[in-house]
């Protein structure tokens, strides 16, 4: 009997101890959670899936050949001072002619951005010269699958936050009817996702709740400007020039 109870008395206390270094042990991963990931702009916060990142694709080229289409233009070119040319209300866009060209290597940070566009003023073309990287995030002048814009913690808020599926930036000029209209001006192109709606061309800047951009993932837009050096505090961006449009016809090639 004396052995039996011993005996039932260490089962009982081995049970026990297994089970507080099992609580134990849960306890010890919920102190050493690790820490949440950084912000970047291929790593946003409340996500509801993971993408694999283009160079682990063995099959990736970093090829984009992309046409915009059916064109729009936020103000005019001879707009008086103060302006917005952001135009998220929609009330001072108006469509033009022609087409916006990107044909680049995301790899290799080389290749071409045109927009042949037939405007008011007359025949406007915008060509970037050369490409070039302002901050981190647009690594090396062109990036691939990257969120921008909002708080994505690259690029301005002037635009909602939106998965980028290419960019560039760079310097570049203008011509009208031929003529030099700017020179070794900055340029911004992306392709993007629904920003604008389909209907109204309107832009809501913040999601009524929710960390993810105000845009609409069943569309997608091509967005550029050409701006120049000076700014204008009085203007919307605060910029002397700041030609903006962009395109509701995205096609791939």
């Amino acid at each position: 009997m004396y052995r039996s109870s011993t005996t039932l008395s260490l089962a009982m206390l081995l049970l026990l101890a297994g089970c507080a270094v099992r609580i134990g042990d849960g306890s010890a991963e919920s102190e050493s959670d690790p820490e949440p990931a950084p912000v970047t702009a291929r790593n946003q916060p409340g996500t509801g899936m993971g993408l694999y990142e283009p160079e682990q694709h063995e099959l990736y080229d970093g090829r984009f050949v992309i046409v915009g289409t059916n064109v729009h233009q936020v103000g005019r070119l001879d707009d008086e001072s103060p302006w917005d040319h952001m135009g998220d209300d929609a009330s001072n866009v108006a469509p033009v002619g022609g087409e916006i060209l990107i044909d680049v290597d995301e790899i290799a940070n080389t290749g071409t951005f045109r927009a042949e566009l037939q405007l008011p003023e007359g025949d406007y073309v915008v060509e970037l010269d050369r490409f070039h990287e302002f901050s981190p995030c647009q690594d090396g002048g062109i990036a691939a699958y990257l969120f921008e814009h909002g708080d994505a913690g690259c690029g301005d808020s002037n635009w909602p936050k939106s998965l980028l599926y290419i960019a560039g930036w760079g310097y570049g000029r203008a011509t009208l009817d031929g003529e030099e209209l700017y020179s070794d001006y900055q340029i911004h192109f992306m392709v993007t996702q629904g920003m604008r709606d389909r209907e109204t061309l309107q832009v809501q800047l913040e999601p009524a709740e929710g960390p993810a951009g105000a845009v609409n993932p069943a569309a997608q837009q091509l967005d550029f400007y050409i701006r120049s050096p000076e700014n204008n505090d009085a203007n919307h961006p605060n910029r002397e020039v700041f030609d903006h449009f962009f395109a509701m016809a995205v096609t791939w090639k």
